[in-house]
């Protein structure tokens, strides 16, 4: 499948010329044929880290998507793939019990990586083109009440100074709506505390300013007056929120953290990461907020990917009207 590079190289009558053309010709096609399976990967992982500027976690959910299709290939090469391999990939999938949202997304995943590799003259055609994506239904995010969020936020123990960083934590999630990678990677220079916003540098690295609630900014001044001072214990550390080490706070760590006071205040239902992120969008809507404003405040670059709160909130309404209308 593959095929040769254009080579636009200007020669006379000269033999010398024409041999030096044919044999730059052949070598890339064996410079290509050399590469394996993960060196092509691996390429294109580099290729969407300069050109698109894509974060480190956006790469390494494509490069678990591209590897899983790669160990299921065996001993096949990625650029000898054909249709009936991507489409008896997906099949197996399915009969394994594998969801369609995750092998919609993992298509997605080989439909940008052959596209790559077509643009590149890797290929001679692309073999994702006719392939039809899974059918998924609409995915409402789990999202809390707003007594279950009160009694998650009140769960920390603010005596404690790691409580109190937790506190602050979960307070700013909820005051902002941000994800989880943008308040780990929050920085002193990104908060006005004067004015309460932040500046936030979310995903395609297009940054955007989110006000901040007075309670919020209170809890956060507090931290950095007294927690976070006996946590640094005079180490350094440019990162807002930072571990009983001294360093950064992880995504993985800060995931427990939300499933640890959950527990404790007693909350069934099943949370995620972007649990509070949700739970804000949800709440700004059932009080009235312009569903564009909550696009912003999110860092949405499409308003369809808002507009699934909406749903959300039009649900809330029935149940509220089922619940205490008379003839509900």
């Amino acid at each position: 499948m593959y095929r040769n590079k254009r080579k636009v190289i200007e020669y006379g009558s000269s033999t010398n010329s024409l041999v030096f053309f044919i044999k730059s010709i052949g070598h890339d096609i064996e410079w290509n044929n050399m590469k394996t399976s993960v060196e092509q990967i691996d390429l294109f992982l580099d290729s969407l880290w300069v050109e698109a500027g894509l974060s480190e976690n956006t790469l390494a959910a494509y490069g678990s998507d591209l590897k899983i299709f790669e160990k299921w290939l065996n001993k096949k090469v990625v650029v000898d793939v054909e249709e009936s391999d991507i489409a008896s990939f997906l099949a197996n999938r399915y009969k394994q019990g594998v969801g369609s949202r995750s092998s919609a997304r993992i298509l997605s995943s080989l439909r940008r990586f052959y596209g790559y590799l077509y643009r590149e003259n890797i290929i001679e055609r692309d073999p994702t083109v006719l392939i039809e994506a899974p059918r998924i239904g609409r995915f409402l995010p789990e999202s809390l009440s707003e007594i279950d969020v009160e009694l998650l936020l009140e769960a920390p123990e603010i005596t404690d100074i790691l409580g109190c960083r937790d506190k602050v934590m979960l307070e700013l999630l909820y005051a902002t709506g941000l994800r989880v990678s943008e308040l780990i990677s929050l920085k002193f220079d990104q908060v006005n505390f004067r004015q309460g916003f932040v500046r936030v540098v979310g995903k395609g690295k297009k940054e955007r300013l989110v006000p901040v609630g007075e309670e919020a900014i209170e809890w956060l001044e507090q931290y950095m007056r007294e927690a976070r001072v006996d946590i640094l214990a005079n180490r350094q550390c440019d990162y807002l929120f930072v571990t009983k080490r001294g360093a950064e706070m992880t995504r993985q760590a800060f995931w427990h953290i939300i499933k640890r006071y959950a527990k404790k205040a007693g909350i069934k239902k099943s949370l995620s990461p972007h649990t509070l992120r949700h739970a804000f969008a949800t709440h700004l809507l059932n009080h009235g907020a312009d569903l564009r404003v909550v696009q912003l405040l999110l860092g949405h670059s499409d308003l369809s990917t808002t507009q699934i709160y909406t749903h959300i909130a039009q649900e809330r309404l029935k149940s509220l009207h089922s619940e205490y209308h008379p003839r509900g």
